[in-house]
């Protein structure tokens, strides 16, 4: 391949979004990925209103024809079970109607979510998409510029500048972006499909199931299109080791024994094995960019520490990074100083709901806080419909972490 100016490592949905924005904005770029679309990749499935938001600003049209789509679920809200057992219904929005509203949110499988933007990507002549084709050493020359290679060690480009968006285990985060597994900022899960799970939401509310024996790790069921639904766990991987926690083991005991659960996949069918990933959590603030490079998504540990989100995050992370390839371009710069403003770009947008999302994972540790706050809410429809505005409004959001906000809950304002 010849040398290029932009190169992007990864086309999941942050290397996808950063290619499709550098697109629109009349440059070409050269977009790498080691596996053939449609792939799969493990993951809870959930699409937020923040990746709606993202899809129309690559294309107004975009979140329309993702909702015609028959790979994707609309989804209304969240349910979140606490440790008592109290189900707590969050709609994405407070009052709703199926039949004529536009959902906030969907469900769909990574292998047809990724593969839809993958189908805007073939689109655009000005991005050469390569597939089936692996990085496997990198190499900085002295005039700044990437050399990378293949498995052979045969050369397959140079570039001015890296897009780094190959995921978690990116070995390039490691080695030059310095972000190293830290157990106390990195989550471990589990994820299987399953047929005929009972007792789904009718408006496809996923399910978060915070299990008093299983905390500060989560259970959720994610519906699915055909009858489907993604199933998994997740902890922080500082308390897998601390616990000596067997996720596969424990995964297979909560739904086989669990009273909310165990009749509910009684006849359920597991389709295909259960797999394993890791997440670097946005709990910390990271370094995203440095000479001639940019970290995107997963690869930039920008995932978040509560939900565990990171479609939209990677995917906002590749609109700054596009922006920012552009403004390298034009200035000819590529020095670590100048992208720095990469990163004020992204964690202005995200900093804040980051660090929320910290606190709320903290309150993992006090299961009767989450109780007391569930028992409340089923029984108060305004307090109800606070904490559903909470998971809209990032100002609302804040008050979870105000003592303040607990007082007045025990007070019975």
């Amino acid at each position: 391949m010849p040398d290029t100016d932009i190169c992007i490592l990864g086309a999941g949905p942050g290397g996808a979004t950063a290619a499709l924005h550098l697109a629109q904005a009349g440059h070409r770029c050269l977009l790498l990925d080691r596996a053939t679309f449609p792939r799969d990749k493990v993951c809870g499935d959930a699409l937020s209103g923040k990746v709606l938001s993202e899809l129309r600003r690559l294309g107004p049209e975009l979140p329309a024809r993702l909702a015609a789509e028959p790979i994707q679920l609309p989804s209304w809200g969240i349910d979140f079970y606490a440790p008592n057992g109290r189900r707590l219904a969050v709609p994405f929005k407070p009052k709703y109607n199926p039949a004529t509203d536009r959902s906030a949110g969907h469900i769909s499988k990574r292998l047809h979510f990724d593969n839809f933007l993958i189908e805007e990507v073939r689109r655009r002549p000005e991005i050469d998409f390569r597939e089936n084709t692996e990085v496997a050493r990198h190499e900085q020359l002295p005039d700044g510029r990437w050399r990378l290679f293949g498995p052979d060690d045969v050369e397959i480009t140079t570039s001015r500048l890296l897009l780094v968006a190959n995921g978690a285990q990116s070995s390039f985060a490691r080695q030059v972006g310095g972000h190293a597994l830290e157990p106390a900022h990195h989550c471990a899960g589990l994820r299987a499909y399953y047929r005929g799970v009972q007792g789904l939401h009718p408006d496809n509310f996923i399910e978060l199931h915070f299990i008093r024996e299983f905390l500060p790790g989560y259970l959720w069921v994610f519906p699915l299109p055909n009858g489907e639904a993604n199933v998994g766990v997740g902890m922080l991987t500082e308390a897998v080791s601390k616990k000596k926690v067997k996720l596969r083991e424990r995964l297979d005991e909560i739904l086989q024994t669990h009273p909310a659960l165990k009749e509910r996949f009684a006849t359920a069918e597991r389709l295909g094995p259960v797999r394993g990933f890791g997440l670097p959590l946005g709990s910390k603030r990271r370094p995203l960019s440095g000479p001639g490079y940019l970290l995107l998504g997963d690869a930039g540990s920008l995932i978040d520490p509560f939900s565990g989100e990171g479609i939209s995050h990677a995917m906002v992370s590749g609109r700054h990074a596009a922006d920012w390839a552009g403004r390298a371009l034009a200035a000819q710069n590529f020095s670590a100083g100048f992208l720095l403003g990469y990163d004020q770009a992204v964690y202005n947008r995200l900093w804040q709901e980051l660090r929320l999302s910290r606190a709320m994972q903290r309150l993992l540790g006090y299961p009767w806080l989450f109780n007391f706050v569930a028992n409340r809410a089923a029984n108060n429809p305004t307090l109800a419909e606070t904490i559903s505005n909470m998971f809209l409004d990032l100002d609302l959001r804040e008050r979870l972490r105000q003592p303040s906000f607990y007082v007045k809950l025990l007070m019975g304002r």
